[in-house]
């Protein structure tokens, strides 16, 4: 069985985060079915795009996405996110009050609602960040993207990540970009289907509807 997590992580003074959870699907795709082509044509197969594989490094900046919702499957490596919370800089990674961190292994999925702050820590085996994928992340075409999935050899900590094929397209908003506008980040439209689980009653359309 699916264990199916949620966490609902309130705004602070420079993150909105969201009113809807963050859905955790641990172990949701066994390690063999873990290829990026196979990722892809889920995700393809119920509305959802894949845009990148990143190859992580030890760590990135904590940020969100203001105008669209994000799905992330780990492809190989390990690693661990923090989520619902800005940096401040400073000694010992320093951030906001609160958040959680999660661990994230090898077939676990990620469905992060627009607004929620997400940063990545410790990736091992350790690797220099790289993006795997052609392109930048954004303006790749389908097919040709469908068609790299098969070619891309993975190393370190790596992970998909989708959007709704209806979507608007991913930004990289930091702490305070969204200031006096959280309301406006909470009110971006639901998906139609869940990404991995499609029209079913689980994921999305149980929890944020």
């Amino acid at each position: 069985m699916v264990e199916i997590r949620k966490f609902t992580l309130p705004p602070t003074a420079l993150m909105p985060n969201s009113p809807k959870p963050l859905l955790q699907y641990r172990g949701v795709f066994k390690e063999s079915e873990v290829t990026p082509s196979n990722m892809y044509k889920v995700f393809k197969g119920n509305g959802w795009l894949g845009r990148w594989i990143f190859r992580y490094g030890s760590t990135q900046e904590s940020h969100y996405h203001s105008a669209v919702h994000e799905c992330m499957v780990v492809l190989s490596g390990s690693a661990r996110i923090r989520f619902g919370v800005a940096d401040t800089g400073g000694k010992d990674d320093g951030h906001e009050d609160g958040g959680i961190l999660l661990d994230a292994r090898v077939g676990d999925v990620f469905v992060l609602p627009a607004g929620l702050a997400h940063k990545t820590h410790g990736a091992s085996p350790p690797a220099e960040f790289m993006l795997l994928s052609p392109g930048n992340g954004h303006d790749v075409g389908e097919e040709e993207m469908e068609a790299a999935m098969a070619k891309i050899q993975l190393s370190g900590f790596t992970m998909l990540g989708a959007y709704p094929r209806n979507g608007r397209d991913w930004d990289f908003a930091k702490g305070g970009d969204s200031e006096g506008r959280y309301e406006e980040v909470w009110a971006v439209p639901n998906p139609e289907r869940d990404p991995v689980f499609g029209d079913s009653d689980t994921g999305i359309l149980a929890e944020w509807h």
